[in-house]
């Protein structure tokens, strides 16, 4: 169990201006007294008993920070304290300020497949070091994809929120329903043995939202996002990839396996000719492709917009059996604090949260 400081978090750390917000948790800008550091505290609401449903349990809030503990890269969000009170945990992270990844390329003229490679490696070298570890974030999108400064030619990503993260065990069997709808894997919505590879999905998406603006399986309602998903029912529309090499949709296709036995893994994505060219003219290839900046722009602001309504669950598109057995088994599943979903317990819309990790 990790170790929760009792003491108050206001006595070492000067607590400022609120920089998100969400449904069990308020992330504020914090600096520590004794060296004067900027950090981001957030603030966790605990789950006040067993029955109740605001909050969140401080065994999923300890699990959270147990895998913080035992990750140290560049590209991932560092954990710096914790604290407890009779209310809250607090977790003082890495102040990541540069705001998201893809609101940052939204503002770029132009795109070249070779600058859009740079963003997408690192990325990977996050994700490569969780599932090292055997650790899957299962919350990858680009919410939870931030710079940690946008003022410098090439900024540095952080991945953030660990709050679905969960360590994969050899021998035994995961199974649950969480997650954004828009980017989780088929095996989650089928409610399958899930591992690693379901991160490798959501990377799939994301490229291909990084190449055109548009999402690849989000429909006008989650029944249609979820059938999408389970029929791999995604195409390159020429309005979108006009410019697209083959090389970038030969990535996305890999990724976006339905069976996750022929689906990258992260080190087959490292080692791919659109992340590592094999040779000059693969190099050349990615260099003169590029991305269609008029139509990622205004298909981002479509989509950003789209995702703007309040969050309903899924529980309602699942079946009464299904919904029975994953709250049987998942009793104690947290309620998510970013806009994620836990697709098997939610009844009520939620607002839109800030995914501050």
């Amino acid at each position: 169990m990790a170790f929760f400081k009792q003491q108050k978090v206001e006595d070492v750390y000067e607590i400022g201006e609120e920089l998100g917000s969400g449904q069990f948790a308020i992330v504020k800008k914090c600096r520590e007294k004794s060296t004067g550091v900027e950090y981001a505290a957030k603030f966790i609401k605990k789950r006040q008993s067993r029955a109740s449903r605001r909050g969140v349990s401080r065994d999923e809030i300890a699990r959270e920070v147990s895998i913080l503990q035992q990750v140290l890269h560049s590209n991932i969000v560092q954990l710096h304290d914790i604290y407890e009170n009779k209310t809250d945990v607090v977790l003082i992270l890495e102040l990541v300020s540069g705001g998201e990844l893809f609101d940052f390329l939204a503002q770029k003229e132009s795109l070249s497949e070779e600058e859009a490679t740079r963003f997408i490696k690192q990325i990977l070298d996050g994700v490569n070091y969780l599932h090292s570890k055997k650790i899957a974030h299962f919350d990858l999108k680009p919410e939870n994809i931030m710079l940690l400064d946008k003022n410098i030619p090439i900024p540095h990503i952080k991945l953030i929120d660990f709050g679905l993260a969960h360590k994969i065990e050899d021998g035994v069997e995961f199974k649950n329903i969480f997650g954004t709808p828009e980017f989780v894997a088929p095996e989650i919505v089928n409610y399958e043995p899930l591992g690693l590879a379901a991160d490798m999905w959501s990377i799939g998406v994301i490229t291909y939202i990084l190449l055109s603006g548009a999402s690849p399986f989000l429909g006008e309602t989650k029944q249609e996002t979820l059938a999408n998903i389970t029929a791999v029912n995604y195409d390159f529309d020429e309005e979108f990839f006009s410019n697209t090499s083959d090389l970038a949709k030969d990535f996305i296709q890999k990724l976006l396996v339905k069976d996750t036995r022929k689906r990258l893994t992260i080190q087959e994505a490292l080692s791919h000719p659109w992340i590592t060219p094999m040779d000059k003219q693969q190099a050349l290839v990615r260099k003169s492709s590029v991305v269609n900046m008029e139509s990622f722009k205004r298909q981002y602001a479509r989509r950003r917009w789209k995702l703007s309504y309040q969050i309903v669950s899924l529980c309602n598109h699942l079946s009464r059996s299904l919904v029975r057995r994953v709250l049987a088994q998942d009793e104690s599943s947290r309620n998510c604090e970013s806009d994620s979903e836990d697709l098997s317990q939610r009844k009520a819309p939620v607002q839109r949260r800030s995914s501050i990790s």
